[in-house]
């Protein structure tokens, strides 16, 4: 369940109550009068179903409490209530399957910030992959693979399609595309000072790869692949269940496929450098399409309860 801190002008209290009481789902009521200080009103709290809430906040906002107050939801972690169960199993749906709208563009736009943080971790990423492909050593690149952030402005991307958010596009597209240039430029660099210290030479690029040979390899397996990781990778998103962000974080080779071409632009070998271009370009391509199709289905898919549970 969810728990959601209100704060209201005193002359909506009746309103906010009211449609807190008229959603299915709801439960531990309270209401605070004269509480809030900044902004001044009343404060209403409330638990909800997971599966409810994107009900409720919709309803919130068309009261413009978003504007003229504040609007706070946190995931509970234990609640021991036979009215918050029952709230739960009156509640349409499953938790798990539910989608917040409103807190998956708050994590999104957040995740896919173009900060320092981010392009470090990027560029990191992208040096461990350098080892790991010069060497031929498959944990490298999984240990690449995780340490990577590419994921979030993927999915802010997917978001903005879906919700129609011109800025968060942009905003993640930013942080991708000035993102992996840093990375490769900065492992260009890495991979230049590697090579004067004879810990990289020309000859481990170019040699027999079996480990890490997929990774300039791109093919119909590398879209089947990317397609999946997207559908996982969004799955996990939206339903708060983190674990799966593992999953795609060993599937995809984006990383480590910028870091090959980094490598191969050193030693001039301009056929493992392309092939690895569109080795990375066909799985954010195939994460993209992905993420934005899960995203659609399940907008379409809860829409279509949330109809069908007013007629009711």
């Amino acid at each position: 369940m969810l728990h959601m801190r209100l704060i209201t002008p005193a002359d909506r209290t009746d309103e906010v109550v009211r449609l807190v009481r008229e959603t299915v789902g709801t439960t531990h009521l309270v209401v605070l009068p004269g509480a809030a200080r900044d902004p001044e009103g009343d404060v209403v709290l409330c638990d909800v179903a997971r599966e409810a809430a994107d009900g409720l906040v919709t309803g919130l906002r068309d009261l413009g409490l978003d504007r003229s107050g504040a609007i706070t939801a946190e995931n509970i972690d234990l609640s021991l209530s036979e009215r918050a169960d029952r709230a739960e199993r009156d509640a349409p749906g499953e938790p798990a399957d539910a989608v917040l709208w409103e807190q998956l563009e708050d994590s999104t736009h957040e995740e896919s910030t173009l900060s320092v943080t981010y392009v470090a971790f990027l560029a990191l990423a992208t040096m461990i992959a350098a080892c790991g492909v010069v060497l031929d050593n498959a944990i490298l690149i999984v240990g690449a693979m995780a340490v990577g952030p590419e994921f979030g402005p993927l999915a802010g991307v997917c978001t903005a399609i879906v919700q129609r958010a011109p800025r968060l596009a942009l905003r993640s597209a930013v942080a991708l595309v000035v993102g992996f240039a840093a990375a490769l430029v900065l492992t260009v660099g890495f991979s230049l000072f590697m090579d004067a210290v004879g810990l990289f030479d020309r000859g481990q690029l170019e040699a027999e790869r079996p480990n890490t040979q997929f990774i300039y390899a791109p093919d119909w397996f590398s879209f089947v692949v990317a397609v999946l990781a997207g559908v996982a990778g969004t799955l996990s998103l939206t339903s708060a269940k983190s674990g799966a962000l593992v999953g795609v974080a060993i599937s995809v080779t984006t990383v480590p496929a910028a870091a090959n071409a980094a490598v191969a632009l050193v030693y001039r070998d301009p056929g493992q450098a392309w092939h690895s271009a569109e080795q990375l370009l066909l799985n954010l391509l195939g994460i993209l399409l992905a993420g934005t199709l899960t995203l659609t289905v399940q907008k379409t898919l809860w829409g279509a309860r949330r109809r069908r549970t007013g007629a009711a």
